[in-house]
């Protein structure tokens, strides 16, 4: 009996090599959709621009505010006297218009807003980075999921084909009387849970496009697959260190979290400003004009202009301002231990996407090894069966070893090409240029 063609089907499937199509989308295509229709990326977007408003906002407190104001009133007066002299009624308009002008010259809290509206920028940006690596990964790890569960579901194919084979084989040897019903009957039990596994398998497979398309807004076209020429390469520089040390410099969740201190550092001496005195330079321009109507009155016009300083010195408002500086140290502390927390936390994602990139390489390598043992092993189970030196049960164990080990195979490629990915997010270094190197592992 020739042996089953499962290990072609199977690289068939995994790679895609005999059936992509050729308008396949690719990893770079799917991530530039995604730019464009993640919810999530645009909110980072928008986040950013209102970041962007902070320097503004902050410097406005640093120049001069002019104020015009106006008024025009319809005055209806009426005057009776205690004397009994005759009362007087008077009807007449006054008008007012004012424009004043002032320059803050020592107000040292408005110059600490302008400095912390400077690192509210630098967070906004270091944010909107992180979106944008973190896009990256979710649409990485959303499209190898697809890939992953389609090869899922192509193995659950080829496994319930393996099994109808061996089942009918055994229901044959079993008629001619040359084996037992319990061959028949463990064929029979294994065939049906293939079954099931491959129900299952394209469930998943339909949640993960389903996971995919919350990312890019509609159902994903065919997507292309890992190649024949596919090739684990170590980290460069391969020492773990190395990059975390890079992660310490360049990490943009990092950043976040250092600006976010300086700002609650900065809210501190913003508070305790408050006991301070303030000075500004003021000056003021009014014209005023009022009709006749006044007893014994005449109407008028008036011109009022000054120009000078104005101190403002704060005596007692109630522990207000104490009570908000205690309020601006407790957030204080509670950044530093947030961005020592965010120091470790990067550290230690930077060291386990190094360690899965170096530990899936040699998973892969091994694997590979596997597979090759595996094929043979089922080949030479099939032909003891072939000599009566093995049973039914043994080739279907050997089907059911090849058919584990190719999908620990393709899962441990698919992790490999994230934790790539994830390594370079994590170190703060991850840009397209980096998606486009793992997008050349595609067959399109």
């Amino acid at each position: 009996m020739r042996p089953l063609p499962v290990l072609r089907i199977l690289v068939i499937f995994l790679i895609g090599a005999a059936t992509a199509d050729a308008t396949a989308a690719d990893l770079l295509s799917i991530y530039r959709e995604a730019q464009k229709e993640d919810p999530i990326f645009a909110a980072a977007r928008a986040n950013l621009s209102a970041g962007q408003e902070k320097l503004p906002q902050g410097l406005s407190g640093l120049l001069p505010a002019v104020t015009l104001s106006g008024n025009t009133l319809y005055n209806d007066r009426d005057l009776q006297f205690r004397n009994g002299a005759p009362g007087t009624n008077a009807r007449f308009n006054s008008n007012a218009l004012n424009v004043t002008a002032t320059q803050p010259l020592f107000r040292p809290q408005n110059w600490i807003t302008y400095e912390q509206a400077k690192n509210q920028l630098s967070q906004a940006e270091a944010s909107f980075v992180q979106a944008g690596q973190e896009l990256m990964i979710r649409v990485a790890q959303a499209y190898f999921d697809v890939l992953l569960a389609e090869n899922n579901v192509a193995l659950a194919a080829a496994q319930k084909t393996a099994y109808a084979e061996q089942l009918a084989q055994a229901k044959r040897n079993f008629e001619v009387g040359t084996a037992t019903i319990t061959d028949a009957n463990d064929a029979q039990a294994r065939h049906d849970l293939a079954i099931s596994q491959e129900i299952g398998a394209q469930n998943d497979l339909e949640v993960k496009k389903q996971a995919l398309r919350q990312i890019v807004g509609s159902m994903p076209p065919p997507l292309a697959r890992i190649s024949r020429g596919f090739s684990a390469q170590p980290p460069v520089p391969n020492n773990m260190e190395a990059w975390v040390t890079q992660s310490a410099s360049a990490s943009p969740q990092l950043k976040v979290a250092q600006m976010t201190y300086e700002v609650a550092a900065q809210e501190v001496a913003k508070n305790r400003g408050g006991h301070l005195p303030t000075l500004d330079a003021v000056a003021s321009y009014a014209d005023a004009s009022q009709g006749a109507g006044l007893q014994g009155g005449i109407g008028f016009d008036g011109t009022t202009r000054y120009i000078g300083l104005q101190l403002a010195v704060p005596l007692y408002q109630g522990g207000l301002v104490n009570a908000k500086v205690r309020e601006a140290t407790a957030n204080q502390e509670k950044s530093r231990q947030d961005l020592e927390n965010t120091r470790r936390t990067v550290a230690q994602n930077t060291r386990a996407a190094f360690l899965g990139v170096t530990s899936g390489m040699a998973q892969i390598n091994a694997l590979e090894a596997a597979l090759r043992s595996s094929q043979s092993a089922l080949d030479s189970t099939k032909l003891g069966q072939e000599v009566g030196v093995r049973t039914q049960v043994d080739v279907l164990n050997a089907q059911q070893q090849l058919i584990s080990t190719r999908r620990d195979y393709a899962q441990a490629i698919y992790n490999y090409a994230i934790n790539v990915l994830k390594l370079k997010a994590a170190a703060g270094t991850l840009t397209e240029t980096d998606l486009a190197y793992v997008n050349q592992w595609l067959d399109n």
